[in-house]
């Protein structure tokens, strides 16, 4: 078990007071420096309805009106003119509508037909409000997990184990909170009026604001549940080398926060490995790490989809495409800290499990963070496109219970803004903000790869269970601005899948990653649909792994897959390169 080395890491600066935009600076970053075992018998998630009575279509009174109890779980609202996130894709279509709330689904195990032992279906009510934010006295801070003071790690188990003493009904509790990631994440919901449809709010754009809005209500419940309005859930900074162990106050196995079902070859002092890579020099791993946060935050994303995820809306199917943070670093947490001896990788390895870690809300914390720092923080060289004002997206919307048990109906549109919310986040250094990769010294041409290497057209579509090359032709000779589409890439979904891209990549290493040739990967945390499958795509932005490359007289590139899981389950349709598309115009408005 390889523990965290010294290394030069990042140091923290006081948390502002009530912080607005004009406020959000990057503090001083360190210079760049060197730093599974196959699981069978996977659950999968079923449902089937648990209320024959269906009485869904009852109108109930809201502050909308009468409305459809079907049209309660994800509401829409009026087109928002949002100021902070710009859209490729103008809708024509409608925001994901709700399930019926009577037929939410009661979770099986498909491999024995028998029931779980949870119902992930949460209390129901005709009471449903329109949430508003409520006004911001005093902004809330939320600390980075490692540097909590023993006053704050008291404050939060008490708060946890007040959680847990509430009533298995109350929709407040510990189970039913975590019930929630169960319910809208494992096919309990099928979006309403569309067959068998599965309602996911994974990989997809609706994947940062539900979560937020999930990481809100239950940040605001714990604060309730110990008469503290300013208190703030932690975050779990795994992008930063001081960060890079589980957070110690999860270790205890006294504290109300701590879960036995972990991974126990990954707790402290194991260094997380984020990009799955099974290399065991702590130095390496910390490397891998912060290139892999350069690549998912900038050098990877041509768009604000790309690293949003992309659209979700009326009719389509389940994971149209995760972004670029979700599928990377995301993903690479929940499977490394799920405990192998559990048949999913439970509790966090797996979706339907993830929430009864208390750890989940602290990693997720980290992933809130992530879009923040993304939307604000990274300049505008380096992500010129953050904005998506699609009202598709704006008005999708979520239904959760408040710190008062009230149901309450909220939207895209408010979660936009963690400002607004009444919360921002410790000020950390982030050391991978400049870690982009060194250019390639030696000169990769294609010929030097051979001839033996297969053209894209011969191989495809690929089961990818072992370590493949592929030639791709480019469109244009010269540092073209170009995107790599990697597509109908079909996966076995209760599996955990990883496949890492590089190219041109002479080096047979592939556990490093800290190089010019590491393009970016596509990974999924095990969970249901209903056909146990689902079909995707991903595209890379090959613009900086140009620059640092000698590629500019080539007419092809080739590109190497290496999976990071074990057998089958991942099928990819082809790989091709297309152009860059520029950025929308803005429209000129109307003269006087």
């Amino acid at each position: 078990m390889a523990s965290l080395p010294h290394l030069p890491g990042a140091t923290a600066t006081p948390p502002t007071t009530n912080p607005s935009h004009s406020t959000r600076t990057i503090f001083a970053k360190p210079s760049h420096f060197i730093t599974h075992a196959k699981r069978n018998n996977r659950l999968r998630i079923s449902c089937t309805a648990q209320n024959q009575n269906d009485n869904a279509s009852q109108n109930v009174e809201t502050s909308k009106g009468k409305v459809d109890r079907r049209n309660m779980l994800l509401g829409i609202g009026g087109l928002y003119g949002a100021t902070n996130l710009v859209s490729t894709h103008e809708a024509s279509a409608n925001p994901i509508q709700p399930p019926v709330l009577d037929k939410c689904g009661v979770a099986t195990n498909l491999n024995t037909g028998e029931l779980l032992d949870i119902n992930c279906c949460p209390p129901t009510s005709d009471k449903i409000i329109d949430y508003k934010l409520p006004p911001v006295f005093r902004m809330k801070t939320r600390p980075s997990a490692h540097r909590v003071s023993p006053e704050y790690i008291f404050k939060y188990n008490m708060a946890i184990d007040r959680m847990k003493r509430l009533p298995k009904d109350d929709p407040r509790s510990f189970m039913q909170q975590a019930n929630i990631h169960c319910a809208y994440c494992n096919g309990a919901y099928d979006q309403a009026g569309q067959g068998t449809l599965d309602l996911q709010v994974h990989n997809s754009w609706l994947f940062f604001p539900f979560h937020r809005w999930y990481l809100y209500f239950y940040e605001r419940i714990l604060g309730k549940l110990i008469g503290d309005p300013t208190f703030a859930l932690p975050f779990w900074n795994w992008d930063n080398p001081k960060g890079m162990t589980i957070p110690p106050m999860y270790v205890d196995p006294k504290a109300a926060i701590y879960d036995s079902k972990r991974n126990q070859d990954h707790l402290p002092p194991a260094v997380i490995d984020l990009g799955m890579t099974g290399n065991t020099d702590p130095l390496q791993v910390v490397s891998n790490n912060l290139t892999i946060m350069y690549s998912e935050m900038i050098r990877a994303n041509s768009s604000a989809l790309d690293f949003m995820g992309q659209p979700y809306k009326e009719g389509t199917p389940v994971n149209p495409g995760p972004g670029s943070s979700e599928r990377g670093s995301h993903t690479a947490v929940h499977v490394w800290v799920g405990d192998p001896r559990e048949k999913s990788g439970e509790n966090l390895g797996n979706f339907y499990s993830a929430g009864r870690d208390p750890l989940f809300y602290c990693h997720h914390g980290n992933v809130d963070r992530m879009w923040t720092l993304w939307q604000y923080f990274l300049p505008s060289s380096k992500v010129p496109d953050k904005k998506i004002t699609d009202p598709d997206f704006l008005n999708a919307a979520f239904l959760f219970y408040d710190e008062n048990a009230q149901l309450v109906r909220v939207t895209v549109k408010d979660a936009l803004d963690n400002l607004k919310m009444g919360y921002d986040y410790e000020r950390i250094d982030l050391p991978w903000l400049d870690y982009r990769p060194p250019p390639q010294t030696a000169v990769a041409k294609i010929k030097r790869t051979g001839t033996n290497v297969p053209k894209t057209e011969t191989i495809f579509p690929l089961i990818v269970d072992k370590i493949v090359r592929v030639r791709v032709p480019k469109t244009k000779k010269g540092k073209a601005d170009e995107l790599l589409v990697l597509e109908n890439i079909t996966v076995d979904t209760t599996k955990f899948l990883k496949v890492d891209v590089f190219v041109n990549d002479e080096d047979d290493n592939v556990t490093e990653l800290d190089k010019a040739a590491y393009a970016g990967t596509y990974a999924q945390v095990p969970h249901k649909t209903s056909n146990t499958s689902a079909t995707t795509s991903i595209r890379l932005k090959l613009t900086d792994l140009y620059d640092d490359m000698d590629v500019a007289d080539d007419d092809e590139i080739v590109v190497t897959l290496v999976p990071r899981h074990q057998g089958e389950g991942l099928t990819i349709g082809g790989i091709k390169i297309i152009e860059n598309p520029p950025p929308p115009t803005p429209a000129t408005p109307p003269s006087s």
